[in-house]
């Protein structure tokens, strides 16, 4: 907008996304994340808009003013942690967002011991997330987009790693006790996120979202 040239490849308007398509069944959502990775679960995560559909709520907590995060990579990750454990435990959405920003912005940094404590403060936020969800009965998925932490050592360069990786990212399913659904996932890829999800609610998914529904159901 800034500079009067064309684009190449201008914005591509995307329709019946995750948001949108919860907003239209008249479901509730919930999204947090320390300011790192806010735009991740709001703008981005929206298809590029910024206002909120109907129904959803945020929660932005901010990240610590340090000038690189191996300085304190347990970021604002307990805060995080509160915030979608409360709103769990509220039992007011129907599909909740939540970002652990440690992994990827410590990976950042190249430091391996500050990497160390990045990923064990994620499991610690992880594991009470986990807790909350089997008290309220509430279905868990924990995914990513892309690797950073894992490699932190680069044999090429024989220097320090700090870039994404291209690595495969795991998805982990968890379901209440008593209400088990799904016998099993098949490998996939992130356009199939939307879709899971949508099953998981028994909302049908649109023509739009190309990708489809993981799980393999328990007959």
């Amino acid at each position: 907008e800034e500079f009067p040239l064309p684009a190449a490849f201008p914005p591509q308007p995307m329709q019946d996304i995750l948001a949108q398509v919860l907003a239209a069944h008249g479901r509730t959502s919930f999204r947090t994340a320390e300011t790192e990775k806010y735009p991740h679960i709001t703008y981005f995560f929206n298809g590029g808009v910024e206002d909120p559909p109907p129904g959803e709520e945020r929660r932005l907590v901010p990240s610590p003013r340090v000038a690189t995060y191996d300085l304190q990579p347990e970021m604002s990750a307990a805060e995080v942690t509160e915030g979608v454990v409360e709103a769990i435990r509220s039992r007011r959405f129907d599909a909740l967002v939540c970002n652990y920003a440690n992994p990827d912005m410590v990976g950042h940094t190249g430091v391996l011991e500050a990497a160390i404590r990045a990923v064990e403060t994620t499991d610690r936020g992880v594991a009470r997330v986990l807790e909350t969800c089997r008290e309220s009965g509430t279905t868990l998925i924990v995914t990513a987009d892309h690797g950073n932490c894992e490699q932190m050592w680069d044999p090429t360069t024989n220097g320090p790693h700090t870039a994404h990786t291209t690595n495969p990212v795991g998805i982990i399913l968890v379901e209440p006790e008593g209400r088990h659904t799904t016998e099993a996932l098949r490998d996939g890829a992130l356009c199939d996120v939307a879709p899971t999800i949508l099953g998981l609610l028994g909302i049908p998914q649109p023509e739009a979202m190309t990708g489809r529904d993981l799980r393999v159901l328990a007959s």
